[in-house]
């Protein structure tokens, strides 16, 4: 999930404390993302919604 996330924070020029301050997620928390804890279904509507993509862009592949 959070190779996907990061891809698209870039692609949109979004830092990660923007994207804390535009979905009220705690750095710390975005952090943990990174370290490998599984978000709670809020917080990746809340990360879906602040980046104007669907749920299903961070699905994981079975490819």
């Amino acid at each position: 999930m959070w190779d996907q996330l990061e891809e698209l924070l870039k692609s949109k020029n979004i830092t990660r404390y923007k994207l804390s301050k535009l979905t009220g997620i705690g750095q710390t928390t975005l952090q943990s993302y990174k370290d490998g804890v599984e978000p709670s279904f809020k917080n990746m509507c809340k990360i879906a919604d602040a980046l104007d993509v669907s749920l299903d862009y961070f699905r994981k592949r079975d490819d």
